[in-house]
């Protein structure tokens, strides 16, 4: 629960709350905090508890943190009834973000070059030059501004 405070950031918190609540009442809102914390944990595992009972058998080994969209796509991976390591396995998405940087700057990629090649004849476009026109700007509209 706690796994992000440092020991540093635990003893502010110490010593923060005993200067706001004072050493005489701070044991009592200690066990007060613990009690409600516990009331908490038991009221939500009684609600899963309900859940799982309303599902039915079917549904006897549902976890809810199943839920979750990274635990979902994680437990389907390892699974791998779909084949779904081979295609992410298949895609390399280095290999396309390169090819992708390398037509904006207009660079010739391995993969680019033999197609440009074999197919049209100059059809990219140099995004490196500037315009051939005049450096004009546009009209200075205060108003707008």
């Amino acid at each position: 629960m706690f796994n992000d405070i440092g020991p540093l950031e635990l003893v502010t918190l110490v010593v923060l709350a005993v200067l706001v609540f004072g050493p005489d009442k701070l044991p009592k809102l200690i066990q007060d905090v613990t009690r409600t914390i516990r009331k908490i944990r038991e009221f939500s595992e009684s609600a899963k508890e309900d859940i799982r009972s309303e599902l039915g058998p079917e549904f006897k080994d549902f976890e809810f943190e199943d839920l979750n969209p990274k635990t979902f796509i994680r437990k389907q991976l390892d699974n791998d009834e779909l084949g779904l390591k081979e295609i992410r396995n298949g895609f390399d998405l280095k290999k396309e973000m390169a090819e992708v940087t390398d037509a904006v700057h207009g660079r010739d990629s391995d993969s680019s070059s033999s197609s440009s090649s074999s197919g049209s004849s100059g059809g990219t476009v140099d995004m490196t030059k500037k315009p051939e026109t005049p450096d004009e700007r546009p009209p200075y509209d205060a108003d707008a501004t």
